[in-house]
């Protein structure tokens, strides 16, 4: 607790201590920072607009989704949410289940069939052969339930048609002047892809988000805004949300990985999307989030 000594001072109260100080004293707590962070933020749930509702005029319209996790695919895909037109297709990770060739496969023929003109896709923890750096590990571990020759990350990836689907990680792409990055990182736990350690390790990766980004696509969700389990306890980064709100200020963030948090919020600034289709039990029953954003954003 002496780490702790001074920051709850009887001259100081939880409302008293800075953004910042709660960064660098409770990033691996994400519970106990929300508790009090919470004092300092504005969420408000929003509802999202109707999928029907006409795109205005010199718009572009974004339907985003996250953690499919092959449910279009399998036992009870025709209760699969239908996925409404638009410009851009989101997807924010967790397309499979655990990365086998068979899945990747499955998605590349869902996704490459849908109209939208743009489809933007980035992995999640569960796409473990996209993680090069961590598929030996990864494949040690999940050999059993992977059920199959080990691949290379390579020769995975190649099961997506990249010239109809645009796969983000670590990177950025402009479309209709709204630029928008997407990047893979959740914080570690268990034996997945992707991961890494809350503090310096992921704030890393999310000073890499570059000033100016409309739309950032993550597959973790940041502190306070669609992380809550079924626990009770918080999963999202503090260092990602510090990141947002300081500096980055993107009109939107897009992510899932937690299920049962699927909604939308704001802060004011930023609108904060969870797009799970999935929830806590792989039940594919949350709709699409819509949004549209000017087309000249950016320009």
């Amino acid at each position: 607790m002496d780490k702790f000594k001074g920051v709850f001072s009887k001259r100081k109260t939880p409302t008293d201590i800075s953004f910042e100080k709660l960064v660098e004293e409770f990033h691996r707590d994400p519970t106990r920072a929300w508790d009090i962070l919470e004092q300092q933020q504005k969420v408000q749930d929003i509802q999202p607009i109707d999928p029907e509702t006409p795109k205005p005029e010199g718009h572009t319209r974004f339907v985003c989704i996250s953690d499919t996790h092959c449910l279009h695919s399998r036992t009870g895909a025709a209760s699969f949410p239908c996925i409404p037109d638009g410009d851009v297709l989101i997807h924010a990770g967790d397309f499979t289940m655990v990365g086998k060739a068979r899945e990747v496969t499955q998605f590349n023929e869902f996704i490459t069939s849908l109209p939208h003109p743009h489809k933007v896709v980035i992995a999640g923890n569960h796409d473990l052969p996209f993680d090069v750096g961590g598929y030996d590990c990864h494949y040690r571990y999940w050999r059993m339930s992977l059920n199959e020759p080990k691949t290379t990350p390579e020769g995975v990836r190649q099961l997506l048609d990249l010239s109809k689907i645009h796969y983000l990680e670590d990177s950025e792409i402009t479309i209709n002047g709204i630029m928008i990055y997407g990047t893979p990182w959740v914080p570690t736990f268990g034996s997945w892809a992707f991961m890494l350690d809350r503090g310096p390790d992921l704030q890393a990766k999310w000073d890499q988000i570059p000033d100016g980004t409309d739309v950032l696509v993550t597959h973790t969700p940041p502190l306070g805004y669609g992380d809550l389990c079924t626990s009770k306890l918080r999963a999202g980064c503090i260092n990602l949300l510090h990141t947002v709100q300081t500096r980055v200020k993107p009109k939107y963030h897009i992510y899932g990985h937690i299920h049962e948090a699927y909604g939308v919020r704001t802060d004011g600034v930023t609108t904060y999307i969870n797009a799970s289709t999935a929830n806590v039990r792989y039940k594919a029953v949350n709709r699409p989030v819509v949004f549209d954003l000017p087309t000249s954003v950016a320009a």
